[in-house]
């Protein structure tokens, strides 16, 4: 139990010390953008429920393969917020609570917007290179896929549990993370399973390019001393691990 206890605290010892310090000074202000982003599903939920209201939804925030790229990724930003129509509300609404709220404390609420639309715009570009291979690549989609209706938080929040998890050294999570994905793909080969892939290619790429603008001479944040001491003391943790990152808040 005590192994089993100090792996724990190596793993996601920083990672919950920035974020329950956050939670206990601030509650629910320590993370607003989370909080607009749960109301804003919550909402596009509810309207896409009502015959006045669904397509409207579908206007603004549907996206699908066949439509123009252009279009696409105009409804791209708000299509992360409107839940999956075959999938439950609460689900998309405690990965949006879960996830982005801790991305928003570590990393700031517009580092967690730019990573979750580069996770989510890399999945929708992905299913157009997919369509136009065919089926028959091993990257391929059939063609039908070009129909479905392609929102929700999933690839977002897929991109942001990796690169949280890199940056602040739970390696093993991010990595838990990535073999989740790649056996949805082996086991249910679908758009949404193949889009996550994609997602965290693009947040992989994203981590590599940070990590070498810290590794050739750009100086890191004011911040990482004071936050990583903050760490060791307080939780232990391995802070700094590996590449030596610092820990990103706003």
């Amino acid at each position: 139990m005590r192994s089993l206890a100090r792996s724990a605290r190596e793993e996601w010892g920083l990672l919950y010390v920035t974020v329950r310090e956050a939670l206990l000074k601030g509650r629910l202000r320590a993370a607003p953008m989370t909080v607009a982003a749960v109301c804003l599903t919550a909402l596009l939920q509810y309207v896409q429920n009502r015959s006045w209201g669904y397509q409207f939804v579908q206007n603004v925030g549907a996206v699908r393969a066949e439509d123009p790229l252009w279009l696409a990724l105009l409804r791209t930003p708000l299509s992360l917020f409107v839940p999956a129509l075959d999938l439950p509300v609460w689900g998309a609404l405690a990965q949006i609570l879960l996830v982005f709220g801790i991305a928003e404390i570590c990393i700031g609420w517009w580092r967690t917007l730019v990573i979750a639309y580069v996770a989510t715009v890399a999945g929708t570009l992905y299913a157009r290179i997919g369509i136009s291979l065919g089926a028959h690549a091993p990257f391929g989609l059939p063609w039908t896929d070009a129909q479905v209706v392609d929102t929700g938080p999933s690839a977002a929040v897929v991109g942001l549990a990796v690169f949280v998890s890199w940056r602040y050294g739970a390696y093993l999570t991010a990595g838990a993370v990535t073999l989740a994905m790649v056996v949805e793909v082996l086991v249910k080969e679908n758009l949404a399973g193949k889009e996550h892939m994609a997602a965290l290619m693009a947040v992989g790429l994203l981590c590599l390019l940070v990590a070498v603008r810290h590794r050739y001479g750009f100086r890191p944040l004011r911040a990482y001393g004071r936050r990583v001491r903050q760490g060791q003391r307080r939780s232990g943790s391995r802070a700094g691990r590996g590449s030596g990152l610092p820990p990103i808040q706003s």
